[in-house]
């Protein structure tokens, strides 16, 4: 059969499938800022001194990274319902049951990344900040948190692409997202290759403005560490140090 050039621009330009990406967009980003607002706290917690803590928490990170995203995805979207009538109810949607497996599931893997983020920080920096009488919060927010962004930024850009692709497994729970727009389409018109090349093409799209995405922010994030003790510190400080 010859590639059709109409019906592969045709789905191109479509709101259906435009409006399927945003969904698709949305939900890998939400899902991933969710991941984030979990893992920062188990990152933390895998540095403190309770063992009971730290051990909850590996089995954490164990559990969901062993067992696969679809299998999360259909777990909450099938079994959930039957463990309680809340998740019969209007508000528990294919997107919010997607949005839930993939938070629990990415957070496994972020968690990690923000572990070595912060390990990555210099503890001489963080000693001379308690010594010019910084409390805690004020050390996380002003000398870790930047450097460990720093840190973590490319690899936590990556896992972001990497779950923004993991979303086509919400087809299977009927989130009419990239893929299921793009499956119901075939299933009626038969149009296998201009229909799955359309979708290449918005996903090879919205990945290759995120690889840019990135690279300005890496750019941005990239400053020179001062040649002196403390140079990073008085840099990150504003120069309260002089």
């Amino acid at each position: 059969m010859n590639f059709d050039l109409d019906v592969f621009l045709t789905p191109l330009f479509s709101w259906v499938f435009m409006k399927a990406a945003l969904i698709t967009l949305a939900l890998a980003a939400s899902a991933h800022a969710g991941a984030i607002l979990i893992s920062v706290p188990m990152a933390l917690g895998l540095n403190s001194h309770s063992r009971l803590l730290k051990a909850a928490i590996r089995l954490y990170v164990g559990i969901f990274r062993a067992i696969p995203t679809l299998l999360w995805m259909l777990f909450f979207w099938n079994a959930m319902p039957q463990f309680s009538a809340v998740f019969r109810e209007s508000w528990y949607t294919p997107f919010m049951a997607a949005w839930i497996a993939l938070v629990v599931n990415e957070a496994a893997y972020q968690v990690e990344i923000n572990r070595a983020a912060l390990n990555a920080v210099d503890r001489a920096q963080i000693q001379a900040a308690t010594a010019f009488g910084f409390h805690p919060l004020q050390i996380f927010r002003l000398v870790t948190l930047p450097q460990a962004a720093r840190v973590a930024l490319p690899p936590t850009v990556n896992e972001f692409i990497t779950l923004l692709k993991a979303t086509s497994l919400a087809s299977v729970i009927s989130l009419q997202e990239l893929m299921t727009v793009t499956n119901q389409a075939v299933a009626t018109t038969f149009q296998f290759q201009e229909y799955y090349a359309a979708a290449a093409v918005y996903y090879l799209v919205i990945v290759t403005v995120l690889t840019l995405f990135q690279g300005r922010l890496e750019r941005r994030f990239d400053w020179t560490t001062e040649r002196r003790p403390g140079g990073s510190l008085i840099r990150l400080l504003g120069g309260r140090a002089r």
